[in-house]
């Protein structure tokens, strides 16, 4: 394959901001604010918990997910090496449980020196009032990894209210082809 044809897969891949290895519903009716910096990305859903059964509210990890994933790209590119710092990610779910909900997050950065340090694609897996599915999440993302890669995945989150995550990030199997 010559540069130009992987210069042109590698633009796709980060424009379009999605791995085919990872399925999330997304749904447009959420009233989320999401802004990134070099620093993270913070962001807040307000609105319902659940719409016909469906937990909307926590389809907002789905939207921050893809919108850090996409930072840590265009980082990446921009030659600012990052990861996601797990240690210092906060989450509240105010209302939970009242059918309105303020879900906010802060998903912070940190960089590193090397390109092969950095990381960058994310994702998670959790749950509103009930246990994480973090093995099936794992055997699904097992998909978008390089070979002798492995997924880096945080403590569980959880909020006093009954939110709990799993954050896991990962080394970009075009845009880090050069890290195996």
């Amino acid at each position: 394959m010559n540069q130009f044809l992987i210069s042109l897969l590698i633009c796709a891949y980060i424009i379009a901001g999605t791995n085919p290895a990872i399925n999330h519903p997304q749904n447009t009716k959420q009233n989320a604010n999401i802004k990134c910096s070099e620093g993270g990305c913070t962001g807040t859903y307000t609105g319902p918990e659940f719409i016909n059964g469906s937990d909307i509210a926590h389809q907002f990890s789905n939207k921050m997910s893809g919108a850090i994933g996409n930072k840590l790209k265009a980082l990446y590119q921009a030659g600012i090496y990052s990861k996601v710092d797990f240690s210092n990610i906060t989450m509240h779910t105010e209302g939970m449980g009242t059918r309105q909900v303020i879900y906010s997050l802060s998903i912070p950065f940190v960089r590193v020196k090397e390109a092969c340090d950095a990381y960058t694609s994310f994702d998670h897996v959790g749950g509103w009032n009930h246990s994480p599915a973090l093995a099936r999440r794992k055997q699904e993302l097992s998909k978008a990894l390089m070979n002798g890669q492995e997924l880096h995945i945080s403590d569980l989150k959880t909020t006093p209210e009954g939110l709990q995550e799993y954050w896991i990030q990962w080394k970009h199997k075009i845009l880090q082809s050069n890290c195996k």
